[in-house]
Parts: structure tokens; C-alpha cells; sequence
């Protein structure tokens, strides 16, 4: 076992000294010893009940023969830290989460890891340590927050970011605003909607390296504990049977995150989280298998923001098991993959019993939402190297457009822009200077893109960047523009009053501007300069890739 290097021998005997000085027996010192990576806290509403679930797991692991030792990791409140200075280090965040469990696992050589995350970059964050680390492991999320409700109408966390729009063209009261804000969030859990941090733990469930119910177990259920006690159950049965991550992650484990990633409608975030988290399994995952996958793959669920339905419905239709098994219909998954429960998801199916019972919640294949699934990729001159949309949540009349470039170097000259009724039908907002360099640190747009929606104009008006958005942003929110424009990239080089073709069906984003044009602004092209005071920022800037290849940092 590794943490023999830490527990036998003569020369180990400073070392056991120490763990007797965490009250740990000579018993507890010779059985397996399990690393809990926690993500516990006061800031995140996400997280601040894992607490309740690490003592949990560490009672699962006792109860097999196990001794835990939790630790913590960090973890930034997307929602809280939108649109200021602190977004900034939302995304680098994803790569500091990785690097702490890689060196307290590597100090203290455990056995076994349990990871309990719930939130946005936490959840990539601690897969990718897994991956890299390759030691039995099992991921445990917080689970989702309930959605709210406001005088019998179904709100959530993005309804309050679309009232900021609503409130300044005056079609809310200050009381109704105030009445929406204590409503939306109504306790504990990753915010309710298909947004990233729920993308990510049923993703996380679907690749195999959650147990069952992981994605959508409503947080404050007794479901979520006992599903925490199970899974220190599960990494002790993978440590007997020395069953690791890179055994479970395979290609046909990636070729089904990424099918149920379309059928959900999943936020645009897991086109940089599942390139991040199987390359640390040595396993390339580029935007043409969204693309391919996608097209082949019918949207089966509508679930916030682009429909009216939370987790919690998911959960009660099924789960994504049922989803699953509804795909299996048609022939879309693969249920030889291993997961962490030591069965193919087959044989889990079969265990589960797994089935749709609200076929308005999980779509029957004859009749989905749509055809194709949630993401698409488009290329273009615009986007050589591709950009992503949730097609899922576009308009009908935004599918295929030609709008009128309306340029900001920034999204707070944009947000401004928007609430203050300068953006009309028939504008594409373009956002640049937001990318992982430009940044630096990929800022998520959700802002912007609620004050579209939320000026009335989620219908008309498009929102291009090199930047990304939250996974509640709705409407023809185009992200992820590669190369971005602090690389070179052709979005910097867009002016007011260019048109720029949309055409979502058809995969393109096109700048209708000669090339001979094109040219000329390249030749005069600078990047402005952006001072960074942080010195970690600094590092990260010159060391992040392109988000097309997930805006990991290079080796």
C-alpha cells in the first residue's frame, strides 16, 4: 500500500509519532489510509453543507476497514464573484484545486482518495488530480440546490440576473426585486439549473467515477448522505480490487460523457473542463468530437436555463440513469464502460431498474426537444479554431442571422452598453479581450447575457467573445472564439458596424469583411495593454493554451 512509506518500518517511527498526534490508534495506522478532499465553506452556497457529507464518507470508509483523513481545497462562487476583478480567477482556480490534492497526495502517500466537490471549477478541478494521480478514487458531489419559488412561479438563480435587465427598463419593482433575490436561492446546493457545476457532476456520474444518483440527488436529501456513505464504501471495495481512474477512463467512457453532455443540454463550460480532465488520462478530446457527437445525439431534456424544468425534476424522472437507458434505445452509449460501483453500466442499469417516469422531463427519442444535441462548434473566419454555442437555448429567429457588429475590449463596457439601452434588434454584442490570455483568466459573460434577456432582447441580439459564459446564459450567447484576440486572433480585428453571418445548423460564424480589408487591419493590429497586478495571473497568462484546446496550462 503507499501509505506504507509514511506507516512501516524503523525509519518510519517519527512518522507514526506524528499520526499518534492526530489521536490516531496503532489499528487505525495499519489499516488503508483514504485522503478526503473536501471543498467545504462558509463563501460558497454550494458548499456549505459538504461538511455534513465528509463526515459522512469518512463513516463509510471506517464502517469498511478504512482510516480517513480529510483535508481541504479551495473554491470560488462563480455566481458571487460575476463581473469584477474576482472572475478573474474563477478558471485559473480549475488548475490550483488539481495541484494542491496532487501534492497532499503525493506527501502523504494515501491509499485511496474521496473527492467531494459541488461547484464550478472544484468539480474539474479535483477530477483532473485523479486522473493525474491514478489511485482508487470515487468523487462525491454536494448536489443541487433546490429551485425556488416566488408566488407559485419556478425562479432560480439566473431569474435574479435577468431581473437586473427587466429592473432598468422598468418593467420591476423595487419590491418585486427584493422579493425575487430572497426567493431564487432557498438553501444549500450547486445553484438548480443545467448550469456548469451540474453539467459537471453528471458528467462526472456518466464517465464512471461517481456513483449512481451523483448528478442529481438534491442536496439537502437524506439520499445525498447515504449516497456520501456509499461512496467510502466504493473506494474501499476499488482499493481490494486496485481499480484506478485511467482504468475506468477510457475512450468509450469519453464517447459517453460527451453524448450526455448533447442530451442534456449541458452548460458550453464542459468543452474546457472534459478536453482538461482526459488529457490527464492521455487521452485527446477535441472540439470535432462535440461537433460529431452532437449531431448524431437528440436533446432529451430542457432543464433551466433553457426550459422550465430543475434538477430536482431530472432526479424524480430518473436521473441519469434513465437517461442512459433511453439512449441505449438507440444504440448512442456505451454500456460496457467500468465505473466506480466495480460494474459496466449495464449491469448498473439492470440493478437500477432504470427508468423514464416523466417523458416530458426526459424526452422519448421519437420526440425530443431537438434533433440534435445541446452544444454545437462553429468555424468560420471568424473562429478558425472553432467557437461553442448551447444551441439548446438559442431563439429560432437567432439560428441563422446576419447582425451589426457593435465591439467592447471589455465586459463591462459591454454590460454598460446594454443597460443603458445602447444595443438594438439585429446587434451582435462582440466581446474580445476576454479569453484565457486576454483576460486574463476567461471571465464567464453571464451578466451581458442575462441584460440581454432580460432587456427583451434575447431574440435579436447576439453576444460573440473569446471569452465564456456561465452555464445560465440563454439565448445566441457564441463563446470560446479561437484564436482569441490577445493571440492574434481575427475577433480582434472586428469593427463597429460589420456584419458578421451566423448560421448555427449549418456550423459557421463569418465576418462579411474582404480580405484585403482584413489584411490591412491586421498589419496595424496591437493588443492593448492590460495591467495585471497579480503576479499569479502573470504566470497564468503566459502559461494557459487556447480554450479550443480546454485553456489547460502547457507542460
Amino acid at each position: 500500500m503507499r501509505s506504507h512509506k509514511m506507516t512501516k518500518g524503523l525509519e518510519r517511527a517519527p512518522h507514526r509519532s506524528l499520526l499518534h498526534a492526530l489521536g490516531l490508534t496503532r489499528k487505525e495506522i495499519q489499516r488503508p489510509i483514504i485522503g478526503v478532499a473536501h471543498a467545504t465553506s462558509e463563501v460558497v452556497p454550494g458548499h456549505s453543507h459538504l461538511g455534513d457529507l465528509t463526515r459522512a464518507v469518512e463513516d463509510g470508509v471506517r464502517v469498511a476497514g478504512g482510516t480517513p483523513m480529510a483535508f481541504p481545497v479551495i473554491g470560488v462562487c462563480d455566481g458571487i464573484a460575476m463581473h469584477h476583478e474576482g472572475m478573474y480567477y474563477s478558471l485559473p482556480s480549475r488548475e490550483l484545486i488539481a495541484d494542491s490534492i496532487e501534492i497532499m497526495a503525493m506527501a502523504h502517500p494515501f491509499d485511496a482518495l474521496v473527492l467531494i466537490p459541488n461547484c464550478d471549477k472544484i468539480v474539474p478541478g479535483m477530477l483532473m488530480a485523479a486522473m493525474r494521480l491514478n489511485i482508487p478514487t470515487v468523487l462525491v458531489s454536494g448536489g443541487p440546490m433546490m429551485g425556488g419559488d416566488l408566488k407559485g412561479q419556478s425562479v432560480d438563480l439566473i431569474t435574479v440576473f435577468e431581473a437586473v435587465g427587466r429592473k432598468s427598463r422598468g418593467d420591476m419593482s423595487d419590491e418585486e426585486l427584493e422579493a425575487l433575490e430572497m426567493s431564487a436561492c432557498p438553501g444549500c446546493g450547486s445553484c438548480s439549473g443545467m448550469f456548469t457545476a451540474n453539467s459537471m457532476n453528471c458528467l462526472s456520474e456518466t464517465i464512471g467515477l461517481a456513483l449512481p444518483g451523483n448528478g442529481s440527488a438534491p442536496a439537502v436529501s437524506a439520499e445525498r448522505i447515504r449516497l456520501a456513505k456509499a461512496s467510502g464504501f466504493a473506494v474501499m471495495d476499488l482499493l481490494e480490487k486496485d481499480v484506478k481512474p485511467r482504468d475506468i477512463v477510457t475512450e468509450k467512457s469519453l464517447e459517453n460523457g460527451v453524448t450526455m453532455d448533447m442530451a442534456l443540454g449541458c452548460s458550453t463550460n464542459t468543452v474546457l473542463h472534459l478536453p482538461a480532465i482526459f488529457r490527464e488520462a492521455g487521452i485527446n478530446l477535441s472540439l470535432d468530437i462535440f461537433d460529431r457527437i452532437s449531431r448524431m445525439t437528440p436533446n432529451l431534456c430542457k432543464l433551466s436555463p433553457a426550459g422550465k424544468h430543475h434538477l430536482e425534476d431530472l432526479h424524480a424522472a430518473g436521473g441519469i440513469a434513465a437517461v442512459m437507458s433511453k439512449l441505449n434505445e438507440k444504440g448512442l452509449v456505451h454500456l460496457d464502460a467500468m465505473t466506480v460501483t466495480g460494474k459496466t453500466w449495464g449491469e448498473n442499469l439492470k440493478d437500477l431498474k432504470a427508468r423514464v417516469t416523466n417523458p416530458e422531463v426526459i424526452r422519448p427519442l421519437d420526440n425530443p426537444y431537438s434533433q440534435e444535441g445541446g452544444i454545437a462548434i462553429l468555424r468560420g473566419n471568424l473562429a478558425p479554431d472553432g467557437a461553442v454555442v448551447k444551441q439548446s437555448a438559442v431563439a429560432p429567429e437567432m439560428m441563422q442571422r446576419k447582425t451589426t457588429a457593435r465591439v467592447f475590449d471589455s465586459e463591462q463596457e459591454a454590460a454598460e452598453a446594454i443597460l443603458g439601452g445602447k444595443i438594438v434588434a439585429g446587434d451582435a454584442v462582440v466581446i474580445r479581450f476576454e479569453g484565457p490570455k486576454g483576460g486574463p483568466g476567461m471571465r464567464e459573460m453571464l451578466t451581458p447575457t442575462s441584460a440581454i434577456s432580460g432587456m427583451g432582447l434575447g431574440a435579436d441580439v447576439a453576444l460573440i467573445t473569446d471569452g465564456r459564459f456561465s452555464g445560465g446564459s440563454r439565448g445566441a450567447s457564441i463563446g470560446h472564439v479561437s484564436p482569441e484576440a490577445a493571440s492574434g486572433g481575427p475577433i480582434g480585428l472586428v469593427r463597429d458596424g460589420d456584419v458578421i453571418e451566423i448560421d448555427i445548423p449549418n456550423r459557421k460564424l463569418e465576418l462579411l469583411v474582404d480580405e484585403k480589408e482584413l489584411e490591412q487591419r491586421r498589419q496595424s493590429f496591437k493588443v492593448p495593454p492590460r495591467e495585471i497586478k497579480s503576479g499569479f495571473l502573470r504566470r497564468y497568462r503566459a502559461h494557459v493554451t487556447s480554450a479550443s484546446s480546454g485553456a489547460v496550462l502547457e507542460d
